[in-house]
């Protein structure tokens, strides 16, 4: 160091370029071993940060954390290899090992959970918690996965809410999807506009689009069916490709598979209803 003050830097290598950078923590072998003016940094274990140069107020701890890190700034990390490629991604935060892996541009992301984020690159204003969720995500964008392996499988979809296990887990480019509950919406890939509330509601969905389902394995069969609401559980259960129905109660057109424009209101209403 030349003139910076108030560093301190334990392990070979640690902080070994700083020049006139301040209020730096290092410890562990080459952590900040780059650093030249960043400063209010705090790295802690080996090659943490070591590529930094003028990136400021990050926390990594774990090996490798931050590693590739050059000048994104305000990032925080704990967990091996978490936001292990990030380069100039900033206002990121990674917690366990791997999360945020690959990320390297992508902004004000969350992850939470062994894998999560994984393999985003340049999406920003993710939230993922629980292992697993939003591990394929590469630049979708606004997405929030609560629930281990949820939309395990987004690469490019946007705009999506899946809290539950497994949730929304096969989804890949859809978007604005709502799907609360473990395996809701499950099997979903490329339907968009869809909200399903409870225990595998709409879960074998792929493609239908614009349907709201509420209630225990409401419109479960549903895979490619557009414009339905359904609300009490098991209702519309057997739906495939019938649309713009409406079921209200407990199993209401729960036998119903392709018929259409259909109205059932109260408990086990068309019941028998197929096409």
């Amino acid at each position: 160091t030349t003139t910076g003050q108030y560093n301190t830097a334990v392990g070979t290598d640690a902080l070994y370029l700083n020049t006139t950078a301040s209020y730096n923590t290092s410890v562990g072998y080459q952590s900040l071993g780059q650093n030249t003016t960043g400063t209010s940094n705090v790295a802690v274990g080996a090659y943490a940060l070591d590529a930094n140069t003028t990136g400021s107020y990050h926390t990594a701890i774990g090996y490798q954390c931050l590693s590739a890190n050059t000048s994104g700034e305000a990032n925080s990390c704990i967990g091996r290899w978490a936001l292990y490629s990030n380069t100039t991604g900033s206002y990121n935060d990674a917690y366990g090992m791997n999360a945020l892996l690959y990320n390297t541009t992508g902004n004000d992301n969350i992850a939470v959970g062994v894998n999560a984020l994984y393999n985003n690159t340049t999406a920003s204003y993710n939230t993922a918690v629980g292992r697993q969720a939003l591990q394929g995500n590469t630049t979708g964008q606004n997405n929030v996965a609560v629930g281990r392996n949820s939309m395990l499988d987004n690469t490019t979809g946007v705009s999506n809410v899946a809290v539950g296990q497994a949730s929304l887990a096969n989804n890949t480019t859809a978007g604005s999807n709502v799907a609360v509950g473990n395996d809701a919406l499950y099997t979903n890939t490329t339907g968009s506009h869809n909200t399903a509330t409870g225990f595998q509601s709409l879960a074998l969905n792929t493609t239908g689009e614009h349907n709201t389902a509420v209630g225990r394995n409401c419109l479960y069969s549903n895979t490619t069916a557009d414009f339905n609401v359904v609300l009490g559980s098991a209702a519309m259960y057997s739906n495939t490709t019938g649309t713009h129905n409406t079921g209200v109660g407990y199993g209401a057109l729960n036998n119903n598979t392709t018929a259409d424009y259909n109205t059932a209101l109260g408990y086990v209403s068309l019941l028998v209803n197929t096409t």
